[in-house]
């Protein structure tokens, strides 16, 4: 194997084990480390993605992860936390005293919960048992849950009985965690009972504040929540691309980083 090979195999390599580390990487970022031409950053990433390895995106490119896969809480709860701290306090700032929110299950929906106990007259629906304990015990809020069939890897409550609930109640805000937004496709998620109460979730609510890290971006998942026309609001780091800002804001769509 001449050096040409042998550096080539090597750098791929290391990209493989960056994307699998970060879940995304960007091309600007490969080409200064490895000190090679954007060009040959790409046709690494364009590579690694025919071989089933990464899913490319505009400017770079994330780990694959099959759409099906559904992680568990557990899992999910280990990445970009920093970024979902950010993300739940800056969501928090935008719930008032006497607000109805609905807050979606998952890891960035609870950094929301974390930080609104000292609100006053508020209620909450979830369907999150995990967010249910979290605000518990605190006379000045509200606690809604959907009921519903249990889902053990989320702590979700999902199903008919669920969107039966949901259709009772008139909401200010929900506030929704996804998986994957990807242009084609919009609002995803793997699970297909979950998408179907998150799109039960923006009907029965005033505004849809979507909160998620960058990484979800150019994802996409099996089950389809929603286009974009029925998104108010997204909260999220500066780690997006510009053709998804650029995306957005030419439908309006208010975009927070934090």
């Amino acid at each position: 194997m001449n050096n040409s090979v042998h550096n080539t195999v090597d750098r791929r390599n290391e990209i493989i084990r960056l994307i699998q580390e970060n879940g995304k990487v960007r091309v600007e970022d490969l080409s200064a480390l490895f000190n090679v031409s954007t060009v040959t950053i790409r046709n690494d990433l364009n590579y690694l993605e025919r071989k089933g390895l990464a899913d490319r995106i505009y400017g770079g490119a994330l780990a694959r992860v099959a759409v099906a896969y559904d992680s568990a809480l557990i899992e999910k709860a280990k990445l970009h936390v920093e970024e979902k701290r950010r993300i739940g306090g800056k969501s928090a700032e935008m719930i008032f005293n006497g607000d109805s929110i609905i807050l979606d299950s998952g890891t960035t929906t609870i950094e929301i919960a974390k930080r609104i106990k000292g609100l006053k007259n508020l209620t909450v629906m979830t369907n999150a048992v995990n967010i249910a304990t979290e605000l518990a015990g605190n006379p000045d809020i509200s606690v809604m849950l959907t009921g519903g069939i249990l889902r053990e890897n989320s702590f979700s409550l999902v199903g008919p009985q669920a969107e039966a609930t949901l259709q009772e109640f008139y909401f200010d805000k929900v506030f929704l965690g996804i998986d994957g937004f990807d242009l084609a496709t919009g609002l995803t998620t793997p699970n297909h009972l979950e998408a179907h109460l998150n799109a039960m979730m923006i009907k029965v609510s005033k505004e849809t504040i979507i909160v998620t890290d960058s990484s979800k971006f150019g994802r996409k998942r099996l089950s389809r929540i929603s286009g974009p026309e029925n998104i108010s609001r997204i909260i999220t780091d500066s780690g997006i691309s510009r053709e998804y800002l650029d995306y957005f804001e030419s439908l309006d769509i208010e975009i927070i980083l934090v």
